[in-house]
């Protein structure tokens, strides 16, 4: 029991990076209606970044969280301002074919710059746990899940209480009578890409450690992301917390009965669970389903 009570444990702590990973695509796609299918790339660049930063000054993995989130917002603004503005009127596929030749770019250039080998973060962290309550927690885990839900609440608090995020919302709510007030929709939308990708950039630079580098993991966080929006319910961002807890529950849970390998067979069998019995997601509106 204990050893099951520390495994779920930390399943909640992982849950908590995929939950940040969710909410740069739910507030992207809440926002613009564009649905990112090069997020997971997003999240590599992040961890090379903290890879990057690790082998030059072999600081601490969490150092890397604010350069992989301000290189990641530059990357999210640029791309957004300058070429998915003109795709947004454009039909769905059109959209997603522009997303996928972005993901196939930006594991090109891994390749290219990195190559295909694994690069691993060796930190003193990784064979460090906090003893919590009889509960056995991985140190590493533990400081990316505070890492991540305290960045969520930032962001929460930005969205609520600042002028950009009110105006973030009014856009997400009514694009023209947003525009008629005199809001700048095509700043608004370029800083929303950044939040979301930041998001991103943010995840990588807390799971580096965690995971060895390589670019073709891309294809396996974007998965993640899209089970965990779903689950939580389409452009909710309280929902993409909760479906990444979930997800990081479930994935631990299946460990412990499971060969490694059919770890996402849990999380897929969740999804089509909740798929069958809510299709909005847990938390998400009726709309959000159609």
């Amino acid at each position: 029991m204990d050893l099951a009570a520390g495994v779920i444990a930390n399943g909640v702590l992982m849950g908590a990076v995929y939950g940040l990973i969710a909410f740069g695509l739910t507030i992207i796609f809440g926002v613009m209606r564009v649905v990112n299918f090069a997020h997971g790339e997003m999240v590599v660049i992040g961890m090379y970044v903290g890879y990057l930063l690790w082998a030059a000054f072999d600081g601490p993995p969490l150092a890397a969280v604010l350069p992989a989130a301000a290189l990641l917002f530059a990357i999210g603004y640029l791309l957004q301002f300058h070429l998915v503005q003109h795709f947004l009127a454009r039909p769905a596929h059109v959209q997603f074919i522009l997303f996928i030749a972005l993901a196939l770019v930006i594991t090109g250039a891994h390749l290219v710059v990195f190559g295909p080998n694994p690069r691993g973060i060796f930190s003193f962290a990784s064979f460090e746990v906090y003893e919590v309550a009889g509960l056995r927690l991985d140190a590493v885990r533990t400081q990316a899940a505070a890492a991540a839900l305290l960045i969520v609440v930032l962001l929460w608090v930005f969205l609520r209480a600042s002028r950009l995020g009110r105006a973030i919302r009014a856009a997400a709510d009514n694009r023209t009578g947003a525009a008629v007030v005199g809001i700048r929709i095509r700043h608004v939308y370029a800083v929303t890409a950044g939040i979301g990708m930041a998001c991103a950039g943010a995840a990588g630079a807390l799971v580096a450690p965690l995971f060895d580098t390589q670019p073709f993991l891309a294809p396996e966080f974007t998965l993640i992301a899209f089970i965990t929006v779903i689950l939580g319910g389409i452009g909710s961002l309280p929902g993409a917390l909760l479906g990444g807890l979930l997800i990081g529950v479930a994935e631990a849970a299946a460990a412990l009965v499971l060969p490694p390998s059919m770890k996402s067979v849990v999380s897929y069998g969740l999804l089509i669970l909740v798929m069958l019995a809510r299709p909005q997601g847990i938390i998400g509106s009726p709309e959000g389903a159609r």
